[in-house]
């Protein structure tokens, strides 16, 4: 099993004071999957293995338009290659960094 990066961003078709809680919700279900994710201002990147987290999309995209959403935009970014690849391999060197 290959672990790849797939980053998502949704963006729910609701009035504006909706999308955080529809956003939110999103969110909820993917700590609620147990993959490795960190949550950023513009996008949520998960760690593991690529079908469970296509999976993780197209639930997304469920629960936007369960939560009244007539559209969902999402952007999905995917970082594969075959012998794997980790987030702490990208940002690792970022963390506990204490700026000067």
């Amino acid at each position: 099993m290959t672990t790849v990066n797939l980053s998502l961003q949704v963006l729910p078709v609701v009035t504006e004071e909706r999308i955080y809680p529809v956003v939110d919700s999103v969110i909820s279900m993917i700590a609620e999957s147990g993959v490795k994710y960190e949550v950023g201002p513009m996008e949520t990147t998960m760690e593991g293995e690529l079908d469970l987290l296509l999976d993780i999309v197209k639930k997304a995209q469920e629960i936007c338009t369960e939560q009244g959403a007539k559209r969902v935009v999402s952007i999905v970014k995917i970082d594969y290659k075959e012998e794997g690849v980790t987030m702490d391999e990208k940002v690792g060197i970022y963390r506990n960094t204490q700026p000067s």
